[in-house]
């Protein structure tokens, strides 16, 4: 009766060990899955936010630099590709163009700084100011580019229009629920909200990327990418459809308790980064060419 309590005891015993230690196993894989979610999510942003900067160089190089010289023509060398934004006469209506385009620089600078968590820790004071003049140029960005787009003409197409238009509504629409969410304290969904404007309010500096991602990608597999090719249309809408999907799989992947969702989730966000770095590669020397006043050469 002694030995066959003691087996029982020796068995139970050996079966709470087993169970004890498959579960710490299991919770080092979730926290494994964790880091890696989270680490594809840094590397998209620090791609982000080098690119954005340089664009937001370019905007204040190019553009500023133009109007301090008078020579605002030389923004029509955008014109091989069917933007004509200076137009001859049209003083009010170039103006808005140029503060548009600073306002898109503001946005591609301080947008990424809102989104940095030790930024809103160490200086909420410059979080709070950054984030209402930020909100104010995403506001102003919408408005201005319906104008430009309906009324100047600056779309080259009815599709562009469209696009233009529906990416505008959608960065009021999550304007408001950034503010609604951040007055009632509700922090969680207000970062996932704000994510979702930076998103939508970068829309043309992703269609840009998107563009030369496709080209260098294209070529890069042995295909013959064109401007006419079926991508253009679909991009016109993708450049602000897809960042946003892609947000809405990051949010499910990181809350999701299942190791095989987050580590698809992170190969998503991986493939995705390394797709817009190559636009970014073959965005960036594009940009020194058009502040060069050399030809354009695509």
């Amino acid at each position: 009766m002694g030995s066959t309590s003691h087996n029982f005891s020796m068995a139970n015993e050996k079966k709470l060990n087993g169970a004890n230690g498959a579960q710490p196993s299991k919770k080092v894989k979730v926290n494994l899955a964790d880091k890696v979610i989270k680490y594809s999510a840094i590397f998209w942003f620090l791609a982000v936010m080098a690119g954005q900067w340089f664009f937001f160089y370019y905007i204040i190089k190019f553009y500023g630099f133009s109007v301090i010289n008078d020579n605002m023509e030389i923004w029509n060398r955008w014109e091989v590709f069917g933007s004509t934004p200076h137009k001859e006469g049209d003083t009010a209506g170039n103006v808005l163009f140029f503060v548009h385009v600073i306002g898109a620089g503001i946005v591609a600078f301080g947008g990424a700084l809102q989104l940095i968590p030790k930024v809103r820790a160490l200086a909420p004071k410059f979080h709070k100011i950054n984030g209402y003049v930020y909100l104010a140029t995403v506001f102003f960005l919408a408005m201005s580019g319906f104008y430009l787009s309906w009324i100047r003409g600056a779309s080259p197409d009815l599709i562009s229009e469209i696009g233009t238009s529906i990416n505008g509504f959608l960065i009021l629409g999550f304007a408001y629920m950034t503010v609604k969410t951040a007055i009632n304290k509700n922090i969680a969904s207000h970062r996932k909200w704000a994510i979702r404007l930076f998103l939508v309010s970068n829309a043309q500096w992703f269609l840009r990327v998107g563009v030369f991602s496709y080209f260098i990608t294209g070529t890069t597999v042995g295909g013959n990418p064109a401007f006419g090719d079926l991508f253009f249309p679909i991009w016109t809408f993708g450049c602000f459809l897809l960042p946003l999907a892609a947000s809405q799989l990051y949010f499910y992947g990181a809350k999701s308790k299942r190791i095989d969702v987050k580590m698809m989730t992170a190969l998503v966000m991986l493939v995705l980064t390394v797709l817009m770095s190559a636009g970014i590669f073959g965005f960036t020397p594009f940009l020194l060419q058009v502040m060069s006043g050399d030809p354009i050469v695509f």
